[in-house]
């Protein structure tokens, strides 16, 4: 991600309060240019004038002068000659951003028309600028989950504002962010709404959508969020499950078929090696790229490889993976992001001229013969919208078991049992890595209890509150159950379980443990997404 902004001038075009957009330090606005003290401008300051507009608005967040500040970024481009343009260069901004041929945004539906109805499903992507692959990825997605949900409403929400205001200012076309489709929707009268993400996994930008739901979970009657692709992240490299296998099996059979091969051994034989390459994140989820490279090990795919542009884990970074493939002695190598769209990453960072994208990479190696690239998202596969109307089913069944209070912040749900996902703050204190961070929670009489089996038998007692309150005398305990645990190679083990009050759903709540040392800690818990 780029830096933000930080204006050392503005321009005559430039609005006083371009501070409110993300600048730190705002010089006094010259006064307005006259026709003829604009054709005295030189080259170098029309060029200059542009690029400060494009700064001021590559910002991650939307104010009131976006708007404004989107047009006139357009309008001084547009009177640029192309000798001009070919000079814009700022903290952000560069001749790309206005020129570049992404494709027709006109075949994109930005899905934000009002009159929702009473069911909505909002479909949340992080964005992308470049059109075509809008058209094909993330509209793929929409169109197949409206296809499938003709009695619901399917909006759009971008999370990325930075993207959101390049397409307003190139193109015209109005995004909604989180915020605005959110607001859309309680202005509409929504009562029922399912959240859709299309991110790959349970990483940062999965976290961001739910805090900014939190401000609206009491607008609406019932509220659920769907999985992203990949499903639950799970403890390990080794914890694999069927959302993964069925995006594995798409993609390396998408990847093959375009390549012109009848199967993945038969591009084995031929010396050929698939590169997925992921983003990478440093959020606790970046497990769920060892976890594909598993999955395609589990499969039999000895010639695919999966990456990650930030490096993270570390043994997805490019180097390693060159390194990899090269043992292998694979001579060939077909690059393919391994993204739900393919935009700025797929086109620059992966196969991108620069001597630091994937492509120049793996042919500066000198190991291999040939080295091509795949430009295609997930999005645009059958197989995976398909994985995404069923993460959207189950989200709507889920819809009807869960009905969110006045507050906000408690859930009622009919008696009953209920496999729910429960979380902590802490990896040393979490639920046996046999059980895939989940639980069981129990509804009787109004009052909600989970039961989690825990890694061993170290952490001796729980208590519902924090420290301070657990030390006090007469503080009542939580007191273990043995639990039977079995892992993935069929062995067994006994750990200690407990029965855990829970007070609300999807909001964090204390919970305080000790172990077999003899010292108290806090720790924040949530327990989430019941399924009965």
């Amino acid at each position: 991600m780029k830096k933000k902004f930080t204006a050392t001038m503005l321009i005559a075009a430039m609005v006083t309060s371009l501070a409110g957009c993300g600048t730190a330090e705002v010089a006094e606005a010259p006064k307005a240019e006259t026709q003829d003290s604009v054709s005295e401008m030189s080259d170098e300051e029309r060029a200059k004038e542009v690029a400060d507009l494009i700064d001021a608005i590559y910002v991650q967040e939307r104010t009131d002068e976006t708007d404004e500040l989107c047009e006139k970024a357009k309008a001084a481009w547009d009177a640029l000659t192309d000798a001009q343009k070919e000079l814009v260069e700022g903290e952000n901004a560069d001749p790309d951003y206005f020129g570049r041929d992404t494709g027709d945004a006109s075949k994109d539906d930005s899905l934000n028309a009002d009159e929702i109805g009473e069911n909505e499903i909002l479909v949340v992507s992080f964005g992308t600028s470049f059109n075509n692959s809008r058209v094909e990825d993330i509209s793929g997605v929409e169109k197949a989950i409206a296809a499938a949900n003709p009695d619901w409403s399917v909006r759009r929400a971008f999370t990325a504002q930075i993207i959101i205001n390049h397409i307003q200012a190139r193109d015209g076309e109005k995004i909604d962010n989180m915020d605005q489709a959110l607001e859309r929707a309680v202005a509409n009268g929504v009562k029922n709404l399912v959240i859709q993400p299309t991110h790959l996994m349970h990483g940062a930008e999965y976290d961001e959508l739910n805090a900014a739901l939190e401000n609206y979970a009491d607008k609406f009657e019932k509220v659920a969020v769907a999985e992203p692709l990949l499903g639950e992240v799970g403890s390990d490299a080794t914890v694999i499950n069927d959302d993964k296998k069925a995006v594995a099996e798409a993609i390396v059979k998408e990847a093959v078929a375009k390549a012109g091969f009848d199967s993945i051994d038969a591009a084995a034989e031929d010396s050929t090696a698939f590169v997925f390459m992921g983003h990478g994140t440093a959020h606790t989820a970046k497990v769920s790229y060892s976890q594909m490279a598993t999955q395609m090990d589990k499969l039999g795919y000895e010639n695919v490889f999966v990456g990650t542009v930030e490096g993270e884990p570390e043994e997805t970074a490019c180097e390693n993976i060159i390194e990899d493939v090269k043992s292998a002695g694979y001579k060939k190598v077909i690059l393919r992001p391994l993204m739900v769209v393919a935009g700025d990453h797929a086109n620059n960072d992966m196969a991108g001229d620069e001597e630091d994208s994937w492509k120049s990479m793996f042919n500066a190696s000198g190991a291999f013969d040939s080295v091509e690239c795949q430009i295609e998202g997930l999005g645009r596969i059958k197989e995976v919208q398909d994985l995404y109307v069923a993460h959207t089913a189950a989200g709507i069944e889920n819809l009807g078991a869960i009905e969110t209070s006045s507050t906000g912040s408690a859930a009622e749900l009919a008696d009953g049992e209920y496999q729910v996902k429960f979380t902590t703050d802490s990896s040393m204190f979490k639920v046996n890595e046999s059980l895939n961070d989940m639980g069981t929670l129990t509804v009787k009489d109004g009052k909600m209890t989970v039961h989690i089996s825990l890694q061993s038998e170290k952490i001796e007692n729980l208590f519902p509150g924090v420290t301070a309150d657990a030390e006090k005398e007469g503080a009542e305990l939580l007191q273990p159950t043995k639990d039977e645990v079995t892992y993935s190679d069929g062995t067994t083990e006994t750990v200690n379980g407990f029965d855990v009050p829970v007070p609300y759903l999807d909001k964090e709540f204390d919970l305080a443990l000790i172990g077999s040392k003899g010292v108290w800690y806090d720790h924040k818990v949530k327990v989430s997404s019941p399924e009965k």
